[in-house]
This record gives structure tokens, sequence and C-alpha cells, in this order.
């Protein structure tokens, strides 16, 4: 089976970090980042798989499987990289189709469907279940385990995920500072000079969870001249991925969490979300948060307790909220916490860049296909 050689050097734990591919095509990124050009495939429905595994040639066909059409350029991309492959076919199936026909596919790319054991116990030609990008809590990794399948992501940090993500953590940030909804309304209403916003400069912005995405933003919070504040549950450097050295003003572990948010104006969280970290922004947290003060989420929905967060910007507590993540997705576009003019969204884009979604691409080529 073509990439069975690398997906056999992975290994049974819980995350694999492509870290040698992912360094391969970060390696790679610049020359990736030079191609402007528009892609030139369709987006349209992919062919349907066929019930058994076929081959071309003497060489066994290797089925790759998109789940859902949310994030479409990782399937475009995806499928230029392999587009020279005759042995490799890549197919996209409705969310709600991938239990149907997993049992026709070896490796699958999850997205936003969670893959939880009884659709695992299904795949029984599946050889590597992938995330693209790096959350993996829906998949239940266990469950793949147990049937031999590999579970595998993307690390952020080297393919552009992080940097993407910091960004759009700043561009929520300053929208919400700057009162992104009123300035829009104004300029409907042909007003000037309205409303008055406010700078980041001067700032302290709690950062919760530290890790790849979090370093990048603490780069890109430190020139607007802030105090960062972070928290992080092991700060030994080998947990780092770079020095951070001037880039924390106060550094503190989960347990400092609610000290920490006391003294902050900004809060952005970038936690992975666990059984432990569902939740954690609730109305204990949201009430020791300065009056006024600004969420902002770029991790994953449901870190924010939704009735906290509604109830603390009812009250004016919470003085303005941005978020790229959402407690269901799509999000109800009808939802009453829209209703807020201090509420700004975005549909899940802050890791979705030209840069980060090639070399992710890239990456997936280095598993799926074999070396030249």
């Amino acid at each position: 089976m073509a990439g069975a050689r690398l997906a056999a050097r992975l290994t049974h734990s819980p995350a694999h970090q492509l870290s040698r591919t992912a360094a391969a095509a970060a390696a790679a990124a610049a020359a990736w980042r030079r191609r402007r050009d528009s892609v030139s495939l369709p987006r349209g429905s992919f062919s349907k798989m066929a019930c058994s595994v076929g081959c071309s040639g003497d060489r066994k066909v290797t089925r790759v499987l998109f789940c859902g059409p949310y994030f479409p350029a990782s399937t475009i991309y995806t499928k230029e990289y392999l587009q020279s492959y005759p042995f490799i076919e890549v197919d996209e199936v409705g969310l709600e189709q991938v239990p149907d026909v997993i049992q026709n596919y070896h490796i699958c790319v999850v997205k936003s469907r969670r893959i939880d054991s009884d659709i695992i116990a299904k795949a029984t030609q599946m050889k590597i279940i992938m995330q693209y990008g790096v959350g993996l809590e829906g998949v239940d990794v266990n469950a793949a385990t147990e049937h031999k399948i590999k579970v595998a992501r993307i690390p952020g940090s080297m393919t552009g995920n992080a940097v993407s993500c910091a960004e759009m953590a700043i561009y929520l940030t300053l929208g919400v500072l700057r009162k992104q909804k009123l300035m829009d309304n104004a300029v409907n209403h042909k007003d000037l000079g309205s409303p008055t916003g406010e700078t980041i400069f001067g700032k302290t912005v709690l950062i919760l969870g530290f890790g790849a995405i979090g370093v990048e933003i603490a780069k890109r919070l430190k020139p607007f001249g802030v105090k960062v504040l972070a928290t992080k549950r092991n700060w030994s450097s080998g947990s780092l991925p770079c020095d951070i050295e001037g880039l924390v003003d106060k550094k503190g572990g989960p347990e400092d969490m609610y000290e920490l948010a006391g003294e902050a104006d900004i809060v952005i969280t970038c936690l992975l979300q666990t059984n432990e970290t569902v939740g954690i922004v609730d109305s204990m947290f949201l009430s020791v948060m300065k009056k006024g003060s600004c969420l902002v989420n770029i991790a994953r929905g449901r870190l924010l307790d939704y009735n906290a967060v509604f109830d603390h910007l009812e009250s004016g507590h919470l003085g303005g909220l941005g978020i790229d993540v959402a407690w269901t997705e799509p999000f109800d576009p009808n939802d009453p916490i829209l209703k807020f003019s201090n509420v700004i969204l975005t549909p899940h884009v802050a890791g979705v860049t030209e840069y980060s979604y090639r070399t992710m691409a890239k990456s997936l080529q280095y598993v799926v296909a074999p070396r030249a």
C-alpha cells in the first residue's frame, strides 16, 4: 500500500507528532508561499468510493477519505499534490455519510467529524486516522489503538498553523477593542469619528495555555507595548517550542489562572480541549476578570461556558468577546449572543491560510505517497 512504509514508522501513542514530515514541509514553505496562483481543481463533489479496494497496474490503490465539506482548502490542496499519483484516490463525503463508507478507506482525514468507537469498528481497512491540524479531541484514540489504527496530527509550530492562529487572535483582539460592529454601523449610516475605541497599548493580556500558538501570540503582542501573563502546566525549557526570554512578564500554572485573570484587561484562550478544560472559562472565571475586560477564543468553542459568557455580556461585566470557534459549529447566525454589539464571530478560520494549509497538505502527501 502506498505510504505504508512511512505509516509503519508511526507508533501507537495517543498523538503522533509528524515532526519529520512536517519539518520537511516547513522547509519548503517559502517556495509554496510564492505560489499565489489559484488552484485549478474544481470544488464539486468527488467521485464516490467503490465498494472494494481496486488496483492500478501492479500497485494497490490507497484510498484517502476527507470527512465533510467544511475547510475545503484541505481537500483541494491535498488533491493537487497527489494528482500525479494514479495509485492514490482522494474522496470527500458528507459528514453523515462517513459511517457508511469508512470501511472502504485506508486513511481518514477527520477535519470536524467526530470519529467514535462505533465508526472506528467499521473501519476494517483503516491504517491511519489523521487530523488536518493539531486537535484530536474528536477522535476516540483508545478505540483506534485497540483496532491497531494509528492516530496522527500535524504539529502547528512547524506548518504555519500556530502563526496563522496567532494573527487571528490579534485581529479579534483589535476588532473588539476598536468596536468593529459599531464601526460597521457607522459606515452604513454615513457617520464619521465614531465609535471611540480603545488601544491595545498599555493593556495586560493573559494567554491561557502557552503552547505553540500562545508563544506566537506573545511574540506579536510585545511590540504593541503590553504586559503578557501566561499559564502553562510545565514551564521547563524542554516543553517550549523556542526561547521565550522577554516574552512573558508573569508566569503561572493552571492553579494561578484566577489570580492572573483578575490582573488582565484581555484574556486569550489557547488551551487544548480535554475533559478537564471543557467549560473552564465559567462564571467563576469571568467574575474574577476585571469589569469591562475582553475575552478572545481561537482554540475550541467548548472551553467557554455559553450561559456564563452570555450572562456576563448581558450584565456588562464582560466588555467584549471575539471568537473564531463556537459551542456548536456551524454556528447559528440567529443565536442571541450575536445581538451584542461587542461580540465578533469568525467562521473557524484562524488556522486557514494558504501558508498553513498548503504546508499541511504537503505533510499529508509525505504520509500518503511514496518517497521519490
